[in-house]
């Protein structure tokens, strides 16, 4: 019996052994006969969305079985070469660069539908991007107009999950990506850890994206110092380089007329020097190759398959120096299969389930939260496309910087390490709006909204925040917001507010009475967040204010409510104007003791007055291609014992009963609802990532100021037609409304939420 075993375990060994040999024979193969032959190098260089024409290159030398052995990059021509050290071949390169969203990796802007309501309502006020905060006794602002986060992402998914390599040699073909230290403008060779963040280091053009900060040094695009890095390969071991330039050339006098083309200008020739120098480290036997890209525009992405043609024709026209170099079917086959062998290292871990999850937080929001945020868990298999999901939840809380994910594969699995940076340029910030609207009769309601929000106050993240508005509203307003828990789901506000506004009477579109509101406001309210979408929030309200005329056409109006109120509310509307998807639903009631003083025609029995209000909003919408069905439905009423309140529901405006003035009918009861087509123009027809929408909406409603009046009989109906767009600066709308009264009305809004 101990024969058979030991005849057994020996049979197994020798097996072993000759499967072994059979499979790494031809990763011998490929290394004897990259000893025997000239090791080839090949460099590709920056110039944006022309890079595609790498691709093309690559697709020659593919064709001629010309292997590479040595491979470095900058900007796009790090990217590019990233893939390829990779192991991803030419074909799978062009699939994966000319789908990716390239123009979404220079937008940081958290949609809005991924906002928590409290952001959503924020971002729908202060509509300009103003990224500008307070710190240490003065402004601060980010380093770069984006910070990188899609960016990363889109790398991040071309890549694949790929844990950070100890040394780039490991790859498929060793790698090398170029950067330049901003600090010291000297070329910096990226040679180690993560590819997607070396990729990104030499792509970071200064001023549009944050540097990249990688073993202490700020990093911006390499094409500064070295956009055709020659030195790098010739370092690596290449005997022979292939150089690939597709360099912007310079601009004619005639055309350096804007500030831009000055800018480009100086860029082109930082870019261009560097080039020539390492142009001169070329010799007789190594290869330029120069695509005819020099009417490519360097960010429009729509040309890279253009360029990519461009790449291949100029690689044909090198065949007679490029033939040469490539070596017989066998061996091209065992170079493939050393490259396959090599990629492995990182293709079989991406199999492995997450072992451990890591937080490297360098913000005060609480790791539970983050980990809620995140949704992964220990034990699954991960994909990119989840984990771009769950960076982009963490993101979308409005704390961060940048969210970056990494990996390390260990024996038991994968460790995910989250990396959160807070904002630079807090911890107290500042934002603006603006919104302009025109009806082309009497005067035009413009507003400039200011704010100055203080927060990380206290552990679980406080905020204070002050507000002043000008122009048709006035309003200043100090509001403290105290989350209740580390993860935020509870809070408590406390908000005082004094706001002064014109409040006209009209007729038919003529002023006949002039009023200003002036009232001061206290709120002290505790609330539930359900989801990042909703809150229920209830608390007390107090009023005291005044409606006066300033030419005292009628007495003046001093009135005072104390009560409490209840809130529900969900908003998931992915735009506040022009949605396409999803819903935004609030109810509010009151429950106020009311008092007025100074009215020679009201009833004094009925100065002391105890009113219900009630306020139900619905605004939802159903996107069908590029097209979309908005509908909205508006409900008030007030249940007082007299028969007076200054606690009113409007209709008039855009969209709000079209064809009337803003704000031109008034009551205690209101009811409303519209029907909205929106046509997206841009995306469909003119093919722009701004959309153009062509809307037409159907409208019914009417006020009253006493129930017993209410009658829907009294229905006024309207309609609308508009032409606007929806961009990070808010909506803006040119529109015509009519009603089935004979009013109509022009409008013009920028900025306007409607």
């Amino acid at each position: 019996m101990q024969q058979i075993l030991r005849l057994n375990l020996s049979t197994w060994f020798l097996a072993s052994c000759i499967c072994f040999s059979l499979a790494v024979q031809p990763v011998y193969a490929a290394k004897k006969a990259a000893k025997e032959r000239p090791t080839i190098g090949l460099v590709l260089s920056g110039g944006g969305a022309k890079g595609a024409a790498h691709i093309g290159v690559l697709k020659v030398l593919e064709k001629y079985h010309i292997p590479v052995d040595y491979i470095a990059g900058t900007s796009i021509g790090a990217y590019v070469a990233g893939m390829y050290a990779l192991g991803y071949n030419a074909d799978q390169i062009e699939e994966i660069m000319l789908s990716g969203e390239w123009s979404k990796g220079y937008s940081d802007t958290i949609p809005r539908d991924k906002l928590s309501y409290r952001d959503k309502q924020q971002r729908d006020q202060f509509n300009i991007p103003l990224t500008v905060g307070y710190n240490n006794n003065s402004l601060t602002s980010p380093s770069g107009l984006l910070r990188g986060q899609s960016m990363s992402q889109l790398l991040r998914h071309s890549t694949g999950l790929v844990e950070q390599f100890g040394d780039f040699d490991e790859l498929a073909i060793p790698y090398r990506a170029v950067a330049t230290d901003l600090a010291t403008s000297e070329a910096v060779v990226l040679s180690s850890g993560s590819v997607v963040q070396a990729m990104q280091a030499s792509a970071t053009v200064p001023g549009a994206l944050q540097p990249a900060l990688i073993n202490g040094r700020l990093l911006v695009d390499g094409g500064i110092a070295n956009n055709m890095p020659i030195d790098v390969v010739k370092a690596m071991g290449a005997d022979i380089i292939i150089a690939v330039d597709i360099g912007s050339a310079l601009t004619k006098q005639e055309n350096l007329d804007s500030t831009i083309a000055v800018l480009e200008q100086l860029s082109t020739i930082l870019t261009q020097a560097s080039t020539a120098r390492q142009k001169t480290l070329l010799t007789t036997g190594d290869i330029l190759i120069r695509p005819a890209i020099d009417s490519l525009s360097t960010t429009d992405f729509s040309i890279m398959p253009l360029a990519l043609k461009l790449g291949e024709d100029a690689a044909i026209l090198e065949l007679v120096k490029l033939e040469p170099l490539g070596i017989g079917e066998q061996d091209y086959l065992a170079y493939q299969a050393d490259k396959l062998q090599q990629s492995l290292m990182w293709i079989d871990p991406l199999k492995k389930p997450i072992y451990k999850i890591a937080f490297d937080n360098q913000s005060k929001v609480s790791e539970k939260l983050l980990r809620d945020r995140l949704g992964i868990t220990e034990g699954v298999v991960l994909t990119k496309e989840e984990l771009n999901l769950a960076l982009n939840r963490v993101y979308s809380l409005n704390k961060f910087e940048r969210v970056d994910a990494e990996f390390e594969d260990v024996e038991q699995g994968r460790i995910l390490t989250i990396t959160t940076r807070a904002k630079s340029w807090g911890p107290n910030y500042f934002q603006a709006g603006f919104n302009w609207e025109d009806d082309f009769t009497l005067d035009s309601a413009i507003t400039l909204s200011l704010a100055y929000t203080m927060t990380d106050l206290t552990e679980n993240g406080g905020e204070w925040r002050n507000e002043l508005e000008l122009g048709y509203k006035k309003l200043v307003g100090t509001e403290f917001y105290q989350p209740l828990d580390r993860d935020q789901t509870f809070y408590s506000l406390a908000r005082f507010q004094y706001e002064m506004k014109d409040w006209d009477l009209i007729d038919q579109d003529s002023r006949y009475v002039e009023l200003e509101n002036n009232v001061a406001q206290i709120v002290l309210g505790i609330g539930y967040n359900f989801n990042s979408d909703g809150i229920i929030e209830l608390g007390f309200v107090g009023e005291d204010g005044r409606v006066s005329s300033e030419f005292g056409s009628v007495d003046s109006l001093d009135y005072h409510s104390t009560g409490g109120y209840f809130k529900v509310a969900y908003d998931s509307l992915n735009s506040i104007s022009f949605p396409t998807e999803g819903n935004r639903i609030t109810f509010v009631s009151y429950l106020r003791d009311e008092s007025y003083n100074g009215l020679s025609n009201v009833d004094t029995t009925f100065s002391d007055d105890l009113a219900w209000q009630f306020e139900a909003d619905w605004k939802g919408a159903l996107k069908l291609g590029n097209h979309a069905i908005v509908g909205k439905v508006e409900l008030a009423t007030v249940e007082n014992d007299g028969n007076f309140t200054l606690h009113v529901a409007d209709l008039g405006g855009f969209l709000n009963l079209s064809g009337f003035r803003k704000d031109t009918l008034i009551g205690a009861h209101k009811v409303f609802g519209a029907v909205i087509y929106q046509y997206d123009l841009g995306r469909d027809v003119l093919i722009t990532d701004l959309p153009l929408y062509l809307g037409t909406s159907l409208e019914a409603g009417n006020v009253w100021f006493d129930r017993d009046d209410v009658d829907l009989d009294d229905l006024i109906y309207a309609g609308s037609f508009y032409l606007g767009t929806d961009t990070d600066w808010g909506p803006a709308a040119l529109g015509f409304g009519f009603t089935d009264r004979g009013e109509t009305a022009f409008y013009l809004f920028v900025g306007k939420n409607f």
